[in-house]
């Protein structure tokens, strides 16, 4: 008997990302219906359930002007319907969103700022709620959406993640069964100074290693010259280090992949994210792709 169809409910902060993982799921071949009114998934799922119906997977994006109704309830019923349902969950940290809002300088949907000067037309009971600022919008829509992100499946901080870096995770999430890779795993370099990355799985402070920022020399290079990276790997701590990691590495990441994890993020900190982490980081790739392991390399902070 053919399975019954998949639902990917598609939420979250204006600014974090759904477009971007609506194109994502659709690259995996996903049926993509954006800015879906809560009280319409009933009727979508009773259309896809129909005898011949030829959509299996479809996605739902929700737009930040229909959270007044209630999309949780929406959620529910679908769920009660036995339906296969997940929901997505896009967050980001609210000063990335404001700057993303001034990179672009497109406005808030809840933000009332630049509005032209005139008495507006009474408020119906009910309208959606706005705010004066930016951040506040932001705050409003997190108040909004915390019924809604406690019901998510899958939430992904997309705060440092490039528009590329939350297509992948995407799309190894929501990719078909029988379409699905091993486990993608991301191993970054970080600097204490500039923060922990918050999608990290995993981190590992490399600042008792010997720093090569002083040594004059090597400061002006990264952890990627030759010079930085013999220096670094040539240091008695840096092979105890790694004695140690990759057996850890090694039964971990099976594990990962036994228990359906598909995007493994591997972060390696020192102080500002330029010598030491970058050097391990990119050592940690090498032996980790001589395993076959499928990864990407990436570091965060080497350009500050």
């Amino acid at each position: 008997m053919a399975e019954g169809p998949e639902f990917v409910i598609v939420a979250g902060l204006s600014g974090a990302g759904r477009s971007t993982a609506a194109n994502a799921l659709e690259d995996v071949g996903w049926f993509v219906i954006d800015n879906l009114p809560p009280h319409l998934i009933g009727d979508v799922a009773d259309m896809v359930a129909r005898p011949g119906a030829r959509l299996r997977r479809v996605a739902l994006v929700a737009g930040t002007r229909e959270y007044r109704e209630d999309l949780v309830t929406a959620i529910t019923q679908l769920r009660e319907r036995n339906a296969s349902v997940r929901v997505v969950y896009l967050d980001a940290p609210a000063d990335v969103l404001v700057r993303r809002y001034d990179d672009t300088r497109r406005r808030h949907p809840l933000h009332t700022g630049d509005l032209p000067a005139v008495d507006p037309p009474e408020e119906p009971s009910g309208a959606e709620p706005v705010a004066d600022s930016v951040l506040d919008a932001i705050e409003l829509e997190r108040e909004l959406l915390a019924d809604v992100r406690e019901t998510a499946d899958v939430v992904i901080d997309t705060g440092d993640l490039n528009v590329h870096e939350l297509r992948d995770r995407v799309r190894d999430e929501f990719r078909a069964s029988g379409d699905e890779p091993q486990m993608r795993t991301a191993i970054m370099s970080f600097g204490y100074k500039h923060g922990v990355p918050r999608e990290a799985d995993l981190v590992f402070d490399c600042r008792f290693l010997p720093n090569p920022h002083w040594v004059a020399e090597l400061r002006p290079y990264t952890g990627l010259h030759p010079g930085v990276r013999e220096w670094v790997l040539g240091q008695p701590a840096t092979g105890t280090f790694l004695e140690h990691l990759m057996p850890l590495l090694d039964a971990l990441l099976p594990s990962y992949r036994t228990e359906g994890k598909s995007y493994l993020t591997i972060a390696l900190g020192c102080t500002g994210g330029r010598h030491r982490s970058v050097a391990i980081a990119e050592e940690v790739t090498r032996l980790l792709a001589e395993q076959g392991h499928d990864l990407h390399c990436r570091h965060r902070d080497i350009a500050r």
